[in-house]
């Protein structure tokens, strides 16, 4: 059942799961928990629509890299599958076994933890079974990039897919308008006893569940735990701590131009680093697509940011400024764009403001900031790709300067996917959460999302995300049918 929180109050007393947030992650945690016989809440801040009250929410400043936030998110049913593009990708076994330049280690778990729920996942996002993560060309010599893989959904809009589900799921009970607003964990026996939500016109009530579940996107995770007072009082959050940190997102990077020799094929060329390159450069991983002017596009959330900034640009007239949008007059000449995996970073953090939304949280400040790992890793990326795309024969690479000289400023924008802040770690000395997605310190307190990736490797982590997802459902099923049969 869908209810309006404005309108409608009728929460109940006796949930196993409370779910915060109906974006990918969370719409399909609900319907697994409740299709195993779970009653489950679902709590969305947003209604069915987007709405200018409702996004504003997601206001915050920014004293790092700029990032967009406002813009790149959506604050309703369904979350940012709403514009979201379609790429699908999954990690690869050496994302688990290979940990990432700097201190900070990699993922806890192995592998096979997650690979098992692929199919899954695949299923959820319309993509058909066995179908092959498939490449548009081939690699290139000298083993450093291989043709990138991928498949694309139609896109799947998980509110309007999965409405019927919403709707009609027995035991599931679907909250819009519904704006959590505290978590209140109760030190003696650790766990969170409840969630106290709000609507627009500041009534509140709380709501008790057995197991709760944070999947309100990298950002509004880390702003929901650092909000609680009581987490802060317990020592389960740090205002200096690890909550918020580790922010990544893939590093678009305006690497350079090309020019293909004559009689090459004018189609587009995505590549992927291989193991080899990430092992021989101690580098993260990367996509490197290579496109002809005549077929550059804008997908997605960038679509999005483009399509306002290209507005802005032309009502103040100052297009000449806003190197984000980006003109060309070269017919036939191609540029080269990146989705480059970001290293974790302890600066690269999500931390309150003293100023305080309408409905008393405070709100975020995001510093977006790269490493000298990053830096390396593109360095290495465009230096290698320009030199084996000359000797294939291809054409020529003129690379821009701030990518073989790190003492120039990087020119690079967002793709709009957030990653860490609550990051999965063997111990809380290096996360969040734990192999199990659990909030450190606490015993029925869970994070979903990409907020939880340890790494983000170099491909769109809708599908990564959904397969965690999975698995958390399986393990809370398994706990909550342990605790049952212990009551019992």
């Amino acid at each position: 059942m869908i209810q309006d929180y404005q309108t409608q109050k009728t929460l109940r007393s006796d949930y196993d799961f409370c779910i915060v947030g109906a974006g990918p992650a969370g719409i399909t945690l609900a319907l697994r928990l409740a299709g195993a016989g779970w009653q489950v809440a679902l709590l969305e801040g947003g209604g069915h629509e987007p709405s200018p009250r409702s996004q504003d929410f997601y206001t915050c400043t920014s004293s790092g890299l700029e990032l967009y936030p406002a813009q790149t998110r959506l604050r309703y049913l369904g979350g940012t599958s709403n514009h979201w593009a379609g790429r699908c990708r999954p990690f690869v076994p050496s994302d688990f076994a290979v940990a990432p330049p700097g201190d900070l280690p990699g993922w806890p778990i192995a592998y096979a933890e997650v690979e098992h729920y692929l199919p899954a996942a695949m299923d959820i996002v319309d993509l058909p079974q066995g179908a092959e993560f498939h490449a548009l060309n081939t690699g290139l010599d000298g083993g450093d990039f291989d043709a990138d893989r991928f498949l694309l959904s139609p896109p799947t809009r998980f509110a309007q897919k999965y409405a019927t589900a919403l709707a009609e799921t027995p035991g599931l009970d679907v909250f819009i308008n519904c704006n959590c607003v505290d978590l209140e964990f109760d030190q003696a026996s650790g766990r969170l006893a409840a969630v106290v939500v709000s609507d627009y016109e500041l009534q509140r009530e709380r709501l008790a569940a057995r197991q709760f579940i944070l999947a309100t996107g990298a950002i509004e995770n880390a702003r929901q735990l650092l909000n609680s007072q009581s987490l802060l009082a317990a020592g389960i959050v740090e205002t200096e701590g690890l909550v918020g940190r580790c922010f990544m997102e893939h590093l678009n990077i305006d690497m350079g131009t090309f020019i293909l020799k004559q009689g090459q094929d004018p189609e587009q060329r995505q590549y992927y680093t291989t193991d080899a390159f990430v092992a021989e450069y101690n580098a993260g991983k990367g996509n490197v697509c290579a496109t002809v002017l005549a077929d550059v596009r804008t997908y997605g959330r960038t679509a999005q940011v483009k399509h306002f900034l290209e507005n802005l640009a032309c009502e103040t007239g100052v297009a000449s400024k806003i190197e984000f949008v980006a003109k060309f007059s070269c017919p036939g000449d191609g540029v080269i764009s990146t989705m480059i995996e970001q290293v974790p970073n302890l600066h690269s953090r999500i931390s309150l403001q003293d100023e305080k939304d309408e409905l008393g949280m405070a709100k975020v400040n995001v510093n977006w900031a790269l490493s000298l790992a990053d830096r390396h890793t593109i360095k290495c990326i465009g230096s290698e790709l320009a030199k084996q795309f000359a000797e294939m024969g291809l054409g020529y690479v003129k690379l821009n300067d701030f990518v073989y000289d790190t003492a120039v400023p990087l020119k690079m924008s967002p793709h709009a996917h957030h990653m860490g802040t609550t990051r999965m770690a063997a111990g809380p000395e290096y996360g969040v959460v734990d192999a199990n997605c659990k909030v450190f310190g606490t015993e029925n307190l869970y994070v979903a999302g990409s907020s939880i990736f340890a790494t983000g490797g170099a491909s769109n982590p809708t599908m990564p995300l959904l397969q965690f997802a999975l698995r958390l459902a399986d393990h809370l099923n398994e706990k909550m049918k342990t605790y049952r049969g212990a009551v019992v």
